[in-house]
């Protein structure tokens, strides 16, 4: 099986896609604004203990406080006790007390992490768990005496008082390597223990590594057969990390140069994404599937479709629900689904053929790195599915719940879109002779596009060598954009500012500049114009005059006391 990873790295999003067999089988992503919290590290105060729940709620600095089950709250010695079972959650943990705990599930929905006080760190080779005696061998490597191997040498190098569990990446590791590994993995657990000596709950005592990083940590193995990235400075960051730990995986790491098309583009993984944001995904013999997700559980159908078979009956829907098991086992890992799966497969008489797809499907979901499990079927036919949850599902990172249907449908998120629409300008200008681009988009996705000061404008314009220009128009959709100039950098220039130094408006104060509230904001076709003196006049109209037009904002001052209110702007 070919296994390949591609990563691209983009202003204020980071994407990794592992294709297998030229499939796209899993894509992560993390953004600056929504890092990542599975792994953290925290030490937190116990908010509430409630005995009716066997939980509690643990105040860890984050906008809700987490959740901890009672069976993660009980200290390490009474973990494995026979009397651990008759413990309640007030025998555990009082309220006040400050706790250190490792955040094993995202916070989803109105949801708040779910943390745990049994911490691992986990390294190139093994996962250390400073808590508990245990030594344990990664259930994916199979062969017996290689699990024993590792497991003598795991136990030759653990530390006193603590466990270690092998991980799969280690199968033919040598003890040299795992010695290496271990005495990182104390020297960070100590650096932690210090850490949480001093600083006051709550506070985040360790990150976990960034998207990169765990991706050169979890997944670059023997098995990979190259690992493409679009960055030079990771680039060179992943060659100087796998000098110190795998150098001879080295040459399998490359770098994409091209600029006729994106990394992504070129190795066709977006319109791969695009098809798992869909609810019905089609099969190669003509059949489909749907699927549908709710808070609690997930159904995915299974349809002949336009399969109609060559031969009979039952052999027609035993072919279309075997090509299902297998890109029901994709989907789950691609669209990142958990919790309860519930699967209506083809009705079939045979059980020799329900044994045939149940075996397909749990096959392919023994390659999922999260934990899934078949069942078996219900009464009903059908097929029961539970697969371990630990974050947001890949429709919930790249869209929102549409405001048009009040949530009953969803539609890119203003970052999916402004992702795109960077994308979009780069294949422009790099296939264009203009100078410069006016593009117009929705105010929030401007807003993103911008970025603070335009910090992400100038990040684009320095790597393009061009102007770039962006207006916000409150009358397109989130995922509507337009180009509205295209030319030299004067002509493109003139059509992109609405307003110019000496002209005098009427405009409606709409609110405070954030970061002076002393001055106003007003905007003319989203355009925004910092008024100076005007935070105390929020909702009324002003009379002002431009004094400075730049790209993205223009300043003016105050011409005269508030004027009457009116339907539209008079401008002289």
């Amino acid at each position: 099986m070919s296994k390949e990873i591609l990563v691209t790295v983009d202003i204020d999003e980071t994407r990794a896609a592992v294709r297998e067999n030229g499939e796209l089988v899993e894509l992560y992503i993390e953004r600056p604004v929504h890092q990542r919290l599975v792994g953290n590290i925290y030490k937190g105060r116990v908010q509430n203990v409630l005995p009716g729940m066997q939980a509690a709620f643990v105040e860890i600095g984050l906008e809700r406080n987490s959740f901890l089950y009672v069976d993660d709250a009980l200290p390490p010695e009474l973990a494995d006790s026979p009397e651990a079972r008759r413990l309640s959650i007030k025998d555990v943990l009082r309220s006040g007390q400050e706790i250190l705990v490792q955040v094993v599930k995202e916070p989803i929905g109105t949801k708040g992490a779910r943390v745990t006080r049994h911490i691992t760190l986990p390294g190139r080779y093994l996962v250390l768990m400073p808590n508990m005696e245990y030594v344990g061998v990664s259930r994916r490597i199979e062969d017996e005496a290689e699990r024993e191997r590792l497991r003598a040498l795991a136990a030759a190098v653990r530390p006193p008082g603590m466990g270690l569990i092998v991980r799969t990446v280690a199968e033919g590791a040598q003890r040299e390597e795992l010695r290496r590994d271990v005495e990182f993995l104390v020297r960070l657990w100590e650096r932690i223990q210090a850490r949480a000596r001093t600083q006051p709950a709550p506070a985040l005592i360790h990150r976990d590594l960034g998207l990169v990083d765990r991706i050169v940590r979890d997944l670059l193995d023997h098995d990979v057969d190259q690992l493409v990235i679009d960055s030079r400075a990771e680039y060179d960051r992943i060659l100087e990390l796998l000098e110190l730990t795998e150098p001879q995986l080295k040459d399998r790491v490359r770098l994409y140069t091209r600029t006729d098309a994106t990394l992504f583009d070129y190795y066709g993984v977006e319109p791969e994404i695009e098809k798992a944001l869909r609810r019905r995904v089609w099969l190669k013999s003509g059949g489909y599937i749907v699927i549908d997700r709710t808070e609690a559980l997930t159904v995915v159908d299974v349809n002949t479709g336009k399969y109609v078979g060559s031969t009979s009956l039952a052999d027609t829907v035993l072919r279309t629900n075997l090509e299902a098991a297998r890109e029901i086992a994709r989907q789950l890992r691609l669209r990142d689904i958990g919790g309860i799966i519930v699967i209506d497969f083809i009705d079939m008489e045979r059980p020799d053929h329900q044994q045939q797809v149940l075996r397909t499907l749990e096959e392919e979901l023994k390659k999922d790195r999260a934990r899934a499990q078949v069942l078996g079927l219900t009464q009903l036919g059908l097929v029961e599915v539970t697969r371990k949850k630990s974050g947001q599902a890949l429709d919930e990172i790249l869209t929102r719940p549409c405001p048009t249907c009040e949530g009953r449908g969803r539609v890119p998120g203003e970052e999916t879109v402004a992702r795109r629409v960077r994308a979009e300008i780069r294949r422009i200008l790099k296939t264009s002779a203009s100078e410069a681009l006016l593009m117009e988009v929705n105010p929030a996705v401007a807003s993103l596009l911008i970025g603070p000061g335009g910090a992400n404008l100038r990040e684009l314009e320095r790597e393009l060598g061009k102007a770039i220009y962006i207006k916000g128009n409150a009358a397109l959709k989130v995922d509507e954009t337009q180009i509205r100039a295209l030319g030299s950098r004067a002509e493109v220039e003139a059509r992109a500012l609405p307003v110019r130094p000496g002209q005098v408006l009427e405009l409606e104060v709409e609110e405070p500049h954030v970061h002076n509230p002393g001055d106003g904001i007003a905007r003319v076709d989203g355009y925004v114009v910092d008024i100076e003196g005007a935070g105390g006049l929020v909702g009324q109209r002003v009379r002002v005059e431009i004094t400075r037009a730049f790209r993205t904002y223009a300043r003016a001052r105050l011409l005269a006391a508030p004027a009457v209110s009116s339907a539209s702007e008079n401008v002289t």
